[in-house]
């Protein structure tokens, strides 16, 4: 069953925007009758079809209920990476079930975004909600504006704070998550293709983050982005 986020419930009726309206009309080829899943306010709900135009309504069947969110948040910190590396890890990361995804200018990265740029961020707002629909989520994790190293060392309320590195000697991911429990909030930092400076790297560990390493391979940072969120996924299991 297609499922679909709405930001406005009236009595027991949803309307979808012209978006969704669209596709439910033009590729999914649905009419009236038709069921469809409904996430309002992080609550699903089995409705049926009960107009077409101008836009979709749907009626509400039943409320279902999920459990679908991992029970840790996470908010993975990716360097920006060329466009295409960038589409990937944000629907990856998202049917994995991140919970907030931060553009990182860095040093080493190769593209550069204003921080102003909007058409970009509603962009890929539009990637995850797409993956949050199709991967079955109560909700659609948030992509930030672009930040710099400054804005990402102000950055508080999380009980983990990771910085993916290289170095030797440095804690693997596996130890690290075992003290993990469920509720924490974890911010994680991946770099580019180039990885961080050793000037970065010294600045994100005076702020409080620790460096964790993700195994004796050097991975890409779009394989590191989803390895990580594979293995707090997996920790997660219940």
């Amino acid at each position: 069953m297609q499922r679909y986020f709405v930001d406005q419930k009236i009595e027991n009726k949803f309307t979808l925007n012209s978006e969704d309206s669209y596709h439910i009309l033009k590729v999914m080829r649905m009419t009236i009758g038709d069921r469809i899943e409904i996430v309002f306010n992080e609550k699903t709900y089995i409705c049926f079809i009960v107009c077409l135009e101008p836009h979709i309504v749907a009626e509400v069947l039943e409320e279902k209920s999920e459990m679908n969110e991992l029970p840790i948040s996470v908010t993975l910190v990716q360097a920006l990476v060329k466009e295409q590396k960038m589409d990937i890890i944000l629907q990856k990361a998202t049917e994995l079930g991140v919970d907030q995804m931060i553009p990182y200018q860095a040093t080493r990265s190769v593209i550069k975004i204003n921080q102003k740029e909007t058409k970009k961020i509603n962009r890929w707002q539009k990637i995850i909600k797409e993956a949050s629909e199709q991967s079955k989520r109560t909700k659609i994790p948030k992509v930030q504006p672009v930040m710099t190293i400054s804005d990402l060392l102000t950055l508080k309320d999380y009980d983990k704070k990771l910085l993916c590195t290289v170095q030797e000697n440095t804690k693997n991911l596996k130890n690290l998550l075992s003290n993990v429990r469920e509720g924490a909030k974890m911010i994680v930092v991946v770099g580019p293709e180039g990885g961080f400076t050793k000037e970065e790297e010294e600045q994100f560990i005076q702020a409080g983050f620790q460096t964790v390493s993700l195994g004796k391979s050097v991975l890409r940072t779009e394989t590191a982005s989803l390895f990580i969120m594979s293995a707090v996924r997996y920790h997660s299991m219940r």
